[in-house]
């Protein structure tokens, strides 16, 4: 008798546990949706977090994950997330991964979530990325890859922004590209190749007059190719 009213007493707890979570699930998950209705990220971020807490899940822990990673907060978007390559992972698994290992100085990282991004929907914006990455790697051929999957498959609506001076702009995707094709042109060989990576930047800027940054690195690249030309010159005593 003793051991059958014990048994009772822990199936009545069992279902008192199972129904005040169920009724907090129910409240955070009216919480999330008013926060979320109000635009308020931070209680966004906690709702979700009492929900993966309460009722864990894949979707809920990439769903936060991701909110992280559009406020700029990457570490605790990977913190969430991890970093590990899994081809199993949700397309927004993939992108917080990829995005938010790029922002935190991860190249190599970055370039694994992005080239399973680019097997899944390949793009020239995610190409772009790629060819860019590549490139910080010195890994030239990569990067050409992507570059002239990038200038043959970018359209007149394609746009990329940067944000090198105090006021951001945009410039034409494929003219971004013909940027990168310089940057390579120029790594192949940094004394010998100035002139060809100064003709690609002159293309672009007829196609992109404000792209401030082809301004910069032409201006660069003419500084260099003047201090090689001062010093092959034979000195005068």
């Amino acid at each position: 008798m003793k051991t059958l009213i014990g048994l009772v007493l822990v199936m009545s707890s069992f279902m008192l546990n199972a129904q005040a979570n169920s009724e907090l699930v129910t409240h955070y998950e009216a919480y999330y949706k008013q926060m979320k209705k109000q635009g308020d990220v931070q209680g966004m971020i906690n709702g979700m977090t009492h929900l993966n807490i309460l009722n864990p899940s894949q979707a809920r822990t990439d769903t936060l994950a991701y909110v992280y990673m559009r406020e700029g907060k990457y570490m605790q978007a990977l913190n969430t997330i991890g970093v590990e390559f899994n081809p199993s992972d949700s397309d927004i698994a993939i992108e917080v991964k990829a995005i938010s290992l790029q922002a935190v100085k991860q190249p190599k990282l970055a370039i694994e979530q992005f080239n399973e991004i680019f097997k899944r929907a390949a793009s020239p914006a995610v190409a772009y990325e790629l060819a860019e990455l590549n490139l910080q790697l010195k890994n030239l051929e990569e990067a050409d890859k992507h570059i002239a999957y990038g200038l043959a498959n970018s359209k007149d609506d394609m746009n990329r922004a940067f944000y090198e001076s105090q006021q951001p702009y945009e410039v034409s995707l494929k003219a971004a590209f013909m940027y990168l094709q310089a940057l390579s042109t120029y790594n192949k060989d940094t004394k010998a190749n100035i002139d060809a990576s100064v003709d690609i930047l002159d293309a672009a800027l007829k196609m992109a007059p404000n792209f401030n940054l082809i301004r910069i690195s032409k201006n660069e690249l003419l500084r260099q190719k003047q201090v090689l030309q001062e010093q092959a010159e034979p000195s005068k005593e």
